[in-house]
């Protein structure tokens, strides 16, 4: 008994000893938010006060000094999430992640945003403010890399800190570029549903169609297999930073607000992580100030605002990307065939190092068009080169001096300057100032084919009919300054015409669109907190009307009790995405079984692909309205042809049984918050377990849906539950009528060290819908309890 009781204490004093250590050690990797530390390459003294949600507002005599603090400040809060991003396009996952990872280096190795960055950066001109700017952020960051604490991420995963250069910043704007892309999802899967299927199928997709078609039914099993759009789906999910996804924005002008001064709001959709996305910052120097969102590793926001301007951005979702299909050389495969006769292709030497495994080494080949995708997807069986044209590898990129122009123009001619330097990604830049002036620019290279060619197709690689044959001035783009309607705005729809057509593209439906509209065009009294309601809103005014077109066409007579009930809640159901509402969760499962009865059976594996991309989303509206469809015939079903009707009566009937059984017989107790939740997953927290629990953030209840202001988006799937994966990155609303107190949220918070008090202090903000001040007062920033002084090193 003595043996175990002295046992008993010596464990426990093991125990004491082992938790103390714990502590100390965690202790030590707290971000420091006061006190004093000294750097090299300022001149004078840098204040930095921190407010209460984290957010650095530096104060510095001059730029220079500014963002050398900046680079560290961010650093010290963002590291691992620098780190992960700056890996993407380098290709340098699986040195941290392992053999998982290796896919995903190998597509985005190859697909030239490192080469890209390599000739920008030796044509960069060194003198620029720009480039020292930048240089002096990264000479922050990489001296917190040197004398700060280490992430304890980067102990879980083994991994040693290395210091960054501006080839690190090129390859976050590559990453930024791609993840806007969709044609990679989409024009492989309508090439091959053209190639199988036939173009009446295509045609219908495409909203060109022909009616009253007569089709020989086929007994043949054909197999959609969008091999090239389901690899680059997985490889996006794989992803652990998260892709950019829409956003909205609405700028109104004096005359339809309350105080007679411009509101600009803007809530930019990004698939949801942890940490956020964006870090906020605050610069001032005698001669300049900015109150920023920033990237990680970008040293200038990409949204903004001081007491002279704001502005913001949402994708504009032109088709900055296509795919040509080459010509081998049939006696050498090496070459491709030209206009003017065979070509070698470039090869690009590549090397990933895998942790724990052996390195992969492989070649990239490369036309004049971009690299061959079927090379860097694994699996692939179409034998035919297929190239990637992308934008914004094929063109100069000047996106670190628009990004930095744009955060420090001087008027609105000057702030156009820096929107016209974008060539890819295609950006709605949005823009408000105390002046009175509201803006909204398409911010792109756009390009024209030559008539009647379709760039949602492969095109002719071999033949030279299929190249780009001019690309437009900034001054064509879609645009609008100080409209006689006096708002501008952009939910990532379709924009007006240039050169007298539509410009090409994947935009959203007109969901957000139209309810934004919806909400400002009566009213001429807006306020900042009536702009934050707004932001906030969950009403579709769309979805009733298409909830209401496919219940015209089900056979009530055929319905059970239960069914007649959901039908009738369904049919009055107003478009609100509220939590104890019953409609959305009827609503989204019927409209599953609806794309599921209607396009499956055609589509096979790539449905999952279809209907959960743009295409899906802009053929819906069209597909409920459509009597006569060669989509609606079941082709699984050998005897008959199905109608309308019946498709549409047999996917509600089944989705009032899967409702029933995942929800109970109670109708009034299939509420949308029983199926709907939000989690922001930490890369390692997506392990589970433990880890789980201490990185992720989450899950919590909220409100909204897919394509609402408050776009909550969740993919449709046959499990009936919808897991929120992206969203509002942030909600911004500034009110130049009370500038110096404009409002903000992020979805977790602003620190992406696990052990800050401000890694996720916002959370149940934003699912509540408020907001924190944006504060840009000298006298009440001076008074935050955390100040950190950066002294020059002597």
């Amino acid at each position: 008994m003595k043996l175990f009781k002295k046992l008993s204490k010596i464990i426990l004093l093991f125990l004491i000893l082992l938790s103390v250590g714990v502590w100390l050690f965690a202790k030590t990797l707290y971000p420091t938010y006061k006190g004093e530390l000294q750097l090299t390459s300022i001149s004078d003294k840098v204040t930095v006060y921190y407010d209460e949600i984290g957010v650095p507002h530096i104060n510095a005599q001059n730029q220079q000094d500014a963002y050398t603090a900046l680079g560290y400040v961010h650093a010290q809060d963002r590291l691992w999430q620098m780190e992960l991003i700056r890996r993407i396009a380098a290709g340098r996952l699986a040195e941290v992640f392992g053999k998982d990872l290796v896919r995903v280096d190998k597509f985005f190795s190859g697909l030239g945003i490192e080469e890209a960055a390599e000739k920008t950066i030796l044509e960069l001109d060194k003198n620029s403010e720009a480039y020292k700017l930048t240089e002096a952020y990264l000479n922050g960051v990489n001296q917190f890399i040197e004398e700060g604490a280490t992430p304890l991420e980067f102990y879980l995963v083994g991994l040693d800190k290395e210091n960054y250069t501006i080839k690190d910043v090129y390859n976050v704007f590559g990453y930024m570029a791609f993840s806007f892309a969709i044609a990679h999802k989409t024009d492989p899967l309508l090439t091959e549903i053209r190639e199988k299927l036939g173009e009446p199928y295509v045609n219908e997709l495409l909203n060109s169609f022909n009616e009253n078609l007569t089709l020989n039914k086929t007994t043949n099993k054909i197999e959609i297999k969008a091999e090239l759009s389901l690899a680059v789906s997985e490889i996006m999910d794989k992803l652990p930073v998260a892709p950019f996804i829409g956003s909205n924005s609405w700028v109104i002008a004096p005359p339809k607000t309350k105080n007679g001064k411009v509101i600009f709001a803007n809530d930019p959709h990004i698939n949801f992580s942890q940490p956020s996305v964006w870090y906020q910052n605050h610069i001032k120097t005698p001669n300049f100030e900015v109150y920023g969102f920033n990237l990680a590793l970008m040293p200038f926001p990409l949204l903004g605002h001081n007491k002279d301007y704001a502005y913001g951005l949402t994708m504009l979702a032109n088709d900055d990307l296509n795919f040509y299909e080459e010509e081998n050389n049939p006696e050498n495969s090496m070459k491709y065939k030209t206009p003017h006769g065979y070509q070698k292709y470039e090869l690009w030497d590549k090397h990933i190092k895998v942790k724990g495994g052996r390195d992969t080494i492989y070649q990239v080949k490369v036309s004049k068009h971009g690299p061959i995708m079927n090379g860097l997807i694994e699996h692939i069986t179409d034998e035919r080169p297929i190239a990637m044209n992308w934008i914004y590898t094929q063109l100069p990129n000047q996106l670190l001096e628009a990004s930095y122009k744009m955060s420090h123009a001087n008027s609105l001619q000057d702030f156009k300057t820096g929107t016209a330097k974008i060539h890819a990604p295609g950006l709605n830049v949005m823009y408000g100032d105390a002046k009175g002036n509201v803006g909204w620019f398409a911010s792109a290279k756009l390009y024209q084919l030559r008539d009647s060619l379709s760039s949602k197709m492969y095109l002719n690689g071999a033949s030279g009919k299929d190249e780009i044959i001019e690309y437009l001035e900034f001054e064509e783009n879609p645009q609008a300054e100080n409209p006689r309607w006096n708002y501008v705005y952009s939910a990532n729809n379709q924009p007006d015409s240039v050169r007298g057509k539509l410009y090409p593209g994947y935009y959203q439906p007109e969901d957000r669109a139209k309810r934004i509209v919806q909400l400002l065009e009566p009213k001429n009294d807006f306020t900042q907190q009536d702009v934050a309601e707004m932001i906030y809103d969950v009403t579709s005014s769309v979805v009733p009307e298409i909830g209401r077109e496919l219940l015209a066409s089900v056979d009530k007579s055929s319905l059970s009790p239960s069914a007649k009930k959901a039908y009738s809640v369904l049919e009055k159901w107003d478009g609100e995405y509220a939590k104890t509402n019953v409609a959305p969760t009827i609503y989204n499962r019927f409209l599953y079984e609806f794309l599921t009865a209607t396009f499956k059976d055609e589509l096979g594996d790539s449905f999952q692909l279809f209907i959960n991309t743009p295409l899906q989303d802009q053929v819906l509206a069209e597909q409920v309205k459509r009597e006569q469809s060669v989509w609606w015939d079941d082709i699984s079903t050998t005897d008959k042809v199905e109608s309308r009707n019946e498709i549409i009566t047999i996917a509600f009937q089944k989705a009032i049984v899967f409702l029933q059984n995942q929800l109970g017989e109670n109708v009034d107790g299939w509420k949308w918050n029983r199926v709907i939740s939000v989690e922001y997953e930490h890369a390692i927290g997506k392990a589970g377990g433990l880890l789980r629990k201490f990185f992720n953030v989450g899950p919590f209840e909220t409100i909204g849906g897919n394509e609402v202001i408050n776009n909550q988006i969740f993919k449709l799937d046959s499990t009936g539950v919808y897991k929120i994966h992206g969203g509002p990155s942030t909600r911004r609303v500034i009110d130049f009528s009370d500038v110096e107190n404009s409002i903000a949220i992020l979805p977790t918070g602003q620190s992406g060290n696990v052990f800050s008090p401000y890694y996720k202090d916002q959370a149940q903000k934003y699912v509540d819908g408020e907001f924190v001040k944006m504060s840009l007062n000298e006298e009440d920033i001076k008074k935050s309890k955390n100040k950190l002084v950066f002294l020059p090193k002597q």
